[in-house]
């Protein structure tokens, strides 16, 4: 299964990439910001996107409204260090599967996953 992570820091596309690596998730794409991730996204192969808040170009929040609104319905886990009930509610309103607070262990990645 292909993931997509997108995340501006390459340290923590790298940390998650490892974390992904140790329970079996080989294929992970990578962006760098939300534009990308938005572009990235229209990959049929991809079939789960681990997607940070706070980013460049275009921030994560956007970049899943943008995801969802072509009506991709690949599931998206937010993982962020946006941990305020409100940004957890309306990630979920634009149509988020999971949120993951970092920094998180992986075993909270293999719970969300699920």
């Amino acid at each position: 299964m292909k993931v997509l992570v997108a995340d501006d820091s390459l340290t923590m596309r790298r940390i998650i990439k490892n974390v992904l690596g140790q329970i079996g998730f080989a294929d992970v794409a990578e962006a760098r910001d939300g534009q990308e991730a938005v572009i990235a996204a229209q990959d049929a192969d991809i079939k789960l996107i681990l997607m940070d808040w706070n980013m460049p170009q275009m921030n994560g929040i956007d970049a899943l409204r943008a995801i969802r609104g072509k009506g991709n319905k690949t599931p998206i886990i937010m993982v962020t260090t946006e941990a305020e009930k409100r940004r957890v509610i309306e990630a979920i309103q634009a149509g988020c599967n999971d949120y993951l607070v970092k920094p998180f262990t992986p075993d909270a990645l293999i719970g969300a996953e699920e």
